[in-house]
């Protein structure tokens, strides 16, 4: 029987988190004994932890669901890490076999945590899977991903339709359906991760507060050698945004948060350097400026998040440097490249 943990990080959204429980508890149902659940609420400041704990004890999921109160909200990573931490130091005939990240805004349909499990022991190389989520339109989610380059953080920005058609292989999203696909990383929505990943590769990096640490494991489990996979058996309803305030596909939007920017700027340059972190800032922002010209020229809605540009130059390389928050600085010349060394 496979052990399968469940790791999902609550802020101030304990409703949501609440059926994402109950979401849960119906997977567990259908011949999971071994699936097991453990909620970080990090440091919420309201009544989470105490409306989550009495929602476990009404629905009698006590004997298998652990809600723990962090001292501090250190952000996704460090919520993760904490419930993940933990059950890595148990004995190993006491550790779970893969560990499931689960956001709070997403709800898993029966069989979305087997499915993810099924493939990975059929293909004993996946480290990480990912299901098909959708929206509360129906509307299915981006999930599989290339590696980010100048290029595709131009044509991101940019939007124009008939070059991203001609230059489609080069986009940072791959396109989805029914059948699996290999990915370079995957949405952190719902995420399996297979226990030896964490061997090789330790916890997910806390000097991430949100966005881009799922995406930085990704890739550090690619270079180990791991392979990761689209598995659209595997569906969720996510409410993309929810849990966050966040989202890419909402009308309104308001402006982009600081910590998405420092996030980003951390994820380039840890893992492509700084001369390709300048490249790639340029390009986004270059990209951006024809984009907004050609909005105004074609008298297209501005949907944009405000002071957006302005916000991206002040947290750019151009401005901050190349020193992470750890002080490091990166040499200007380094370019990461996906290297497999693991020995399977």
């Amino acid at each position: 029987m496979e052990r399968i943990l469940t790791v999902t990080v609550n802020y101030k959204t304990p409703e949501l988190t609440i059926k994402c429980i109950e979401s849960v508890a119906r997977e567990r149902e259908l011949n999971t004994p071994g699936l097991t659940m453990c909620v970080v609420d990090n440091d919420s400041g309201d009544d989470s932890v105490m409306m989550i704990r009495a929602a476990v004890e009404q629905g009698g999921w006590s004997d298998w669901v652990e809600v723990i109160a962090a001292e501090r909200n250190g952000g996704f990573a460090y919520g993760n890490n904490m419930a993940i931490r933990a059950a890595l130091a148990r004995s190993r005939e006491k550790q779970p076999d893969f560990i499931w990240l689960l956001n709070p805004d997403a709800e898993a349909e029966p069989g979305a945590g087997i499915e993810l499990v099924r493939f990975m022991q059929a293909h004993p190389r996946v480290g990480l899977a990912t299901g098909r989520s959708f929206g509360v339109d129906g509307q299915s989610k981006t999930a599989a991903y290339r590696h980010f380059t100048p290029l595709n953080e131009f044509l991101g920005q940019f939007q124009l339709g008939m070059l991203e058609r001609l230059l489609a292989p080069s986009l940072l999203v791959i396109p989805t359906g029914d059948e699996p696909l290999k990915a370079v990383w995957l949405s952190g929505s719902s995420l399996m991760i297979r226990r030896e990943v964490f061997d090789d590769v330790g916890l997910m990096d806390e000097g991430y507060f949100l966005y881009f640490e799922e995406t930085d494991f990704c890739l550090a489990a690619a270079r180990a050698g791991w392979e990761l996979w689209y598995v659209p058996a595997s569906r969720i309803l996510h409410l993309e945004g929810a849990a966050t305030g966040l989202t890419m596909h909402e009308v309104a939007k308001p402006r982009r948060a600081r910590y998405w920017f420092e996030s980003r700027r951390r994820f380039f340059l840890k893992n492509y350097g700084p001369f390709r972190t300048l490249l790639a800032d340029t390009a986004h922002m270059v990209g951006f400026v024809l984009w907004r010209l050609r909005r105004r020229i074609q008298n297209k809605p501005d949907l944009d998040p405000p002071y957006y540009l302005r916000d991206f130059f002040a947290n750019s390389v151009f401005v901050k440097g190349f020193r992470l928050a750890d002080g490091a600085e990166r040499p200007m010349f380094k370019v990461a490249r996906l290297s497999p060394s693991r020995r399977r």
